[in-house]
């Protein structure tokens, strides 16, 4: 069964900046899918039963930099219908940078665009409604090099970014994925967009899957966290072709500088930056 735990927390003072640094300490630990309060006092996060742990939610708020107090309970939720529980409660198709309609199949009233993404989330990360997959949807839209490229999408989750790659017309796409019932998910969302003969191939894995790989990246994606990014980086640079491009998401503005180091010694020189809503991506050439 696809049985999760949910974590309610409860923030004082209320704070959106320690919603948000909770959640990017609990996606380290497995937590998939996060609904925090609009002032930022409570937030409630889900995470496989199988990874959920009492020190690892502690250790999350250990690690706060900011003086928030924050108390949680936690209860068990049985396998269900995740994208009934999406409809329901916060999915609704967006538009993204007037380009690419965003929704899922149960979805009716979607509005017009070039590009028509179905994404069937069940509890996988990857909507377009996060910031961070809004700013790697929008590295993929103005690159301009996508066509003919051979891209690597690091944590792919719902798929939806390898998925956008192939729409703009990726010669080959690799989506790994570290989660197996999120890989699982991509491959359904890929089949959803492309059918059976995609140029997609979902592998469930983390960095070491780049090491057997024989074509090299001209397009390189990880929408991950800081600590994943900066510690994998020189396995990204290494699957990347001479002149490729890498575009990292899933941090802080104030992270900007540990990536960029990290990136650097990876032998990767900074192309350019863009954030939102205190979120920031990367982009980086080799």
């Amino acid at each position: 069964m696809n049985d999760y735990y949910k974590v309610d927390f409860t923030i004082s003072p209320a704070s959106t900046d320690a919603c948000d640094l909770l959640a990017d300490a609990l996606a380290e630990a497995s937590y998939e899918s996060f609904e925090p309060a609009d002032d930022g006092s409570a937030m409630t996060a889900y995470v496989p039963a199988g990874d959920f742990n009492e020190d690892a939610v502690a250790e999350a708020i250990e690690s706060l930099p900011i003086p928030a107090e924050v108390t949680h309970t936690a209860s068990f939720v049985e396998g269900r219908d995740w994208n009934s529980e999406w409809e329901k409660n916060y999915f609704k198709p967006i538009v993204v940078a007037g380009r690419v309609a965003v929704h899922s199949s149960f979805h009716t009233d979607v509005p017009p665009a070039e590009h028509d993404i179905v994404i069937d989330p069940r509890m996988a990360f990857g909507t377009g409604h996060h910031a961070t997959t809004t700013l790697m949807m929008l590295s993929l839209l103005d690159g301009g090099d996508t066509a003919g490229a051979t891209v690597i999408d690091m944590g792919t989750g719902t798929g939806i970014l390898a998925i956008l790659a192939a729409m703009l017309g990726a010669k080959e796409v690799k989506a790994i994925e570290i989660d197996p019932f999120a890989a699982a998910n991509a491959v359904d969302n890929v089949k959803l967009n492309l059918g059976d003969n995609s140029c997609i191939e979902v592998i469930e894995g983390d960095a070491s899957a780049l090491d057997g790989m024989d074509a090299k990246a001209d397009i390189f994606l990880a929408n991950i966290n800081r600590n994943i990014i900066t510690a994998d980086i020189q396995r990204y640079a290494a699957a990347m072709k001479q002149g490729a491009r890498l575009t990292v998401s899933g941090f802080y503005v104030a992270d900007r500088e540990v990536v960029a180091e990290a990136a650097k010694a990876a032998g990767l020189s900074l192309r350019s930056v863009a954030e939102n809503d205190n979120w920031s991506s990367m982009t980086f050439t080799k």
